[in-house]
């Protein structure tokens, strides 16, 4: 679609991913590797967004937040950089975007329901999800 990302980012671009995310909250039973609080994350770290931009987006999205049954924060210790051709590779901005999450996490923890944190293997993480959540 030609939308700046990453550092890149503008308010219109990053618009556009929260529509995403958000018509995904409107279907029932859906899991995603992505949430509005990644959305977030990239708009607070764009070169290409005043920081009043970044902020006044992030208090709008956050409204969303409580719309997710469960928000797992995944860890990314330990997990290798994947090219894929969308994706930043950059490690250090990677490290960025994780810390902005964090930050993000603990600044709208009010609006979420249900945070759980996961890190380990593949198999660690998947049996971290099934034992959290309510069946």
């Amino acid at each position: 679609m030609g939308i700046p990302m990453n550092t890149d980012s503008t308010v219109k671009g990053q618009s556009v991913f929260l529509a995403e995310r958000a018509s995904e909250l409107m279907q029932e039973n859906i899991i995603t590797d992505r949430t509005i609080i990644d959305v977030m994350a990239f708009a607070k770290r764009s070169k290409s967004m005043y920081y009043f931009e970044a902020e006044d987006f992030c208090q709008f999205a956050s409204y969303m937040l409580q719309e997710y049954d469960y928000i797992f924060y995944v860890s990314p210790e330990g997990v290798e950089i994947e090219d894929n051709g969308v994706r930043e590779t950059n490690a250090d901005y990677r490290k960025a975007i994780d810390e902005e999450i964090q930050l993000l996490i603990h600044k709208y923890k009010h609006r979420i329901k249900n945070l759980v944190e996961i890190k380990g293997s593949t198999e660690e993480r998947i049996s971290e999800i099934i034992n959290s959540i309510d069946l």
